[in-house]
């Protein structure tokens, strides 16, 4: 969220692969048909069909209106620049129903990449190239901790009223987003303001959102800015910053996920409320993270974090990692790390847990050899529907 990363390659574990490839005639043309195309403000009902690529030109938003978009469906984002950087906005007066299937995942990418329906690996992108377009922002009604009951989402200019989020309805429904594969994205739009892979700003409890993949985005993977929506089954990989991160007084759950190497970011940055106090706690449950050369810290907690960690496993933290003084995986262990988070394991890569944690290993976390974890994430949510399972990237990583 706070910095821009460059990209890097993968670190050790990451071997290059080989891309299923086609031929000319099976490639989709870069040039959109005039009906499908969106651009601008979408306030009547509308379906998005398998059968037809559609194009994101610009920002487009949802105001007053439900998007359905069917299973198996791609959708491709022309890049744009700053404040025009092409995204799909749900504003909170909308709804997206966007359901794909372990057979037929929707998926948002940029218009240099020549997948088609029907596809998981695309046939001519890389999985570090980021920031080529926007992303998802999803808005809401539910609450949030901010400098007030409803703010500007990050990454909108705010001269555009559909950007903002937040209220008075825990249990609002933006609608549902399942089996999404986002991919690309994350350009920036001005100093310090990027748009992650898909946020989600005061989104209630009554949104169902689940098996998301998040890949090369530069910002981060998912970014939550309070609200009570839980969401499971996330597979972030190669992001540019942090890849999963929170906000505002989050009061949701995340679980069953996979963070592959972030490029430079934390696994996890976990910040508590910035207005009145938190009112409870946010959990991450069975997820595995692959730390990877690059990563800045495993997980970045502020003072007044409200969040809790349970069955996570660590490792491919690099050789050395350990003992470098300028590596603080658990940056200030804040918030309710000492009551809630359990059943931490670590695989170390040389050095020890003292090295690690600088001398104060939390009491939380216990070391394990590389394949000995007993928590950790089910990755057989992932398999067939995402690039990272499809290149062959999760059983690279063990998982």
């Amino acid at each position: 969220m706070k910095k821009i990363k460059s990209i890097v390659m993968f670190s050790a574990f990451a071997a290059a692969f080989t891309l299923t490839s086609c031929g000319e005639d099976d490639k989709q043309t870069t040039t959109p048909a005039v009906d499908t195309e969106l651009s601008g403000v979408i306030s009547e009902n509308k379906t998005l069909t398998s059968d037809k690529v559609w194009y994101l030109d610009g920002r487009v938003t949802v105001s007053g209106a439900t998007l359905t978009i069917e299973p198996g469906t791609v959708i491709k984002a022309n890049p744009g620049a700053g404040a025009i950087s092409s995204a799909l906005v749900i504003a909170r007066d909308g709804k997206i129903m966007a359901n794909g299937t372990a057979s037929e995942p929707i998926i948002f990418t940029t218009i240099a990449d020549d997948i088609a329906s029907g596809d998981v690996i695309s046939p001519n992108m890389d999985a570090e190239n980021n920031g080529l377009w926007g992303g998802v922002i999803i808005l809401g009604n539910a609450p949030i901790s901010a400098s007030a009951t409803e703010v500007q989402i990050e990454g909108i200019p705010t001269s555009d009223q559909n950007g903002l989020y937040g209220g008075t309805e825990p249990a609002h429904s933006s609608g549902e987003f399942t089996y999404v594969s986002i991919r690309h994205g994350g350009t920036n739009i001005g100093s310090g303001n990027e748009i992650n892979g898909l946020t989600l700003g005061g989104v209630g409890s009554g949104t169902t959102i689940h098996h998301i993949e998040v890949v090369a985005n530069q910002d981060d993977g998912i970014e939550w800015f309070g609200g009570t929506v839980s969401v499971s089954d996330v597979l972030i990989w190669n992001s540019g910053d942090d890849g999963l991160d929170t906000d505002q007084d989050w009061l949701g759950t995340c679980e069953n996920f996979v963070v592959i190497t972030p490029n430079g970011g934390s696994a996890f940055e976990l910040d508590g409320p910035e207005g009145p106090a938190a009112t409870g706690t946010h959990w991450f449950k069975n997820g595995t993270v692959y730390a990877g050369e690059n990563i800045d810290h495993l997980v970045d907690w502020d003072s007044e974090t409200n969040a809790a960690l349970e069955n996570v496993y660590f490792y491919g933290l690099a050789s050395g990692y350990a003992a470098s003084a300028d590596f603080s995986p658990f940056e200030s262990f804040g918030g309710d790390m000492s009551g809630a988070t359990s059943n931490i394991q670590v695989t170390i890569n040389g050095g020890t847990l003292a090295d690690l944690f600088e001398g104060s290993v939390p009491t939380e976390v216990t070391e394990v050899a590389e394949g000995a974890n007993t928590v950790g994430a089910n990755s057989g949510e992932f398999a067939g529907w995402t690039w990272a399972a499809a290149s062959g990237e999760l059983s690279k990583i063990g998982q």
